[in-house]
């Protein structure tokens, strides 16, 4: 009994000189300033792709230069850039064994604006049978990263719309797969396929802090910066979606706990702060992330999501989603003893969160990567509304939420603890 309440009056001294020595970094007037240039009418709701979320890009790298971050290798000036193609389908058509098929029918996942082929194209013939299953088959031939003309079987007549949804996460390799509802053997065959090309350049601003004696090993603390741009006025409401909760909120964190962790010079393992562009639009920002870093090498992520109003269970508590696929969250609890915070485990699963938002890429990968958030999914009355302003928050709580993950870190940071891994999908 002695023993135990001495753990708990020593847990509870360290949190209260954690809590003295960190107000002048993690404090409501630092929070208020960032969110409120963030979430400003003068970015015009960040959309991406916009000059607006551009001066946000500078803004947040300025700030991690201010807080002493250095450049992640393979990044200059805090902006880790890249160029997502996109293709706008304008008209489809062709014939198999002279046998026209219906536009409908034709599906091409490509980066070419004119895609003519046919046998003597060099393209593999594969197909789709009425027992497998139609998307995660169709991401398996994407995966292969070659040309190929897919025969999909006449079962998916109904379904077979949905492969527009399908994206080429690799815009460097040049290949097109071609889809076509055709359960026939083939011998000949003529397409011309055409599409509208855009490409548009996105920026991930992102920050190194080196590890000490675990240099090697890697945190990262992660938010989306951008947002949906601007939209019709209603009476009440100008055009703007700020999207203070959504996300300036978890960058408006990313960036105190960048300040606070390069102040503090004791992280044995290194860590990384990005905030990531193109979240609302697919993720791109988070997928070209992941697919540029080891993942073997990176052992938590915290990804901060909407933190900016009470939880389900009032002020002091978040969620984190995918609790049960690590031991990520008890790590936290653990460290949160003493204190008046808790965090909780998902309490919407059925909104499928865990593989919603920027975590997904890497949690894909088995990082135990998972997102902190406040929203409450069921009832937020702002999401992806124009009255997402910062007048709309809770900046005080807010601020607890980040001093909470700054003390729950502790222990992963130093490489006392390492989270177990999360299923490779």
């Amino acid at each position: 009994m002695v023993k135990n309440t001495l753990l708990l009056i020593g847990l509870f001294i360290g949190s209260v000189c954690f809590a003295q020595q960190n107000d002048k970094i993690l404090n409501e007037t630092e929070a208020k300033r960032l969110i409120s240039f963030l979430a400003s009418d003068d970015l015009k709701g960040r959309k991406t792709g916009t000059p607006e979320i551009d001066k946000a890009a500078d803004f947040i790298a300025n700030e991690f230069k201010q807080a002493g971050l250095t450049d992640l290798q393979g990044v200059q000036q805090y902006k880790q850039s890249f160029t997502n193609v996109r293709a706008r389908f304008v008209s489809a058509s062709g014939t198999i064994d002279r046998e026209p098929i219906p536009s409908n029918d034709i599906i091409a996942i490509t980066t070419d604006s004119s895609l003519v082929l046919n046998e003597r194209s060099g393209y593999a013939i594969t197909k789709i049978g009425n027992t497998q299953n139609l998307i995660p088959a169709a991401l398996d031939i994407l995966k292969e990263k070659k040309n190929q003309l897919v025969l999909v079987h006449p079962f998916f007549k109904n379904d077979f719309s949905k492969l527009k949804r399908l994206k080429r996460e690799d815009n460097k390799t040049n290949f097109s797969v071609v889809f076509v509802l055709f359960d026939k053997e083939v011998d000949t065959y003529d397409f011309n396929i055409q599409h509208k090309i855009t490409e548009t350049k996105y920026t991930n601003v992102v920050g190194y802090l080196p590890g000490k004696s675990k240099k090697e090993e890697i945190v990262v603390f992660s938010g989306h910066y951008d947002h949906l741009g601007t939209g019709k006025p209603n009476a009440a409401m100008d055009s703007i979606f700020n999207g203070a909760n959504d996300d300036a909120a978890g960058t408006t964190g990313v960036i105190m706990l960048a300040r606070y962790f390069a102040k503090q010079k004791n992280n044995e393992r290194s860590l990384i702060f990005v905030a990531f562009t193109a979240e609302e639009i697919g993720g791109f920002g988070s997928k070209y992330f992941s697919t540029h870093i080891d993942a073997d090498k990176v052992v938590a992520m915290f990804n901060l999501e909407m933190i900016g109003t009470e939880s389900k269970w009032g002020t002091n508590s978040a969620y984190i989603t995918g609790f049960e696929k690590s031991d990520f969250g008890t790590i936290l609890q653990k460290n949160l003893a003493g204190t008046p915070f808790h965090f909780e485990p998902d309490p919407y699963p059925s909104q499928n969160l865990f593989y919603r938002s920027d975590n997904a890429t890497l949690a894909a990968l088995g990082v135990p990567a998972h997102t902190i958030s406040t929203s409450k999914m069921d009832s937020e009355p702002n999401y992806h509304r124009l009255s997402d302003e910062v007048a709309t928050l809770d900046m005080k709580n807010m601020t607890e939420i980040i001093k909470a993950i700054a003390l729950s870190s502790k222990s992963i940071i130093s490489g006392k603890d390492t989270p177990t891994r999360v299923p490779k999908q």
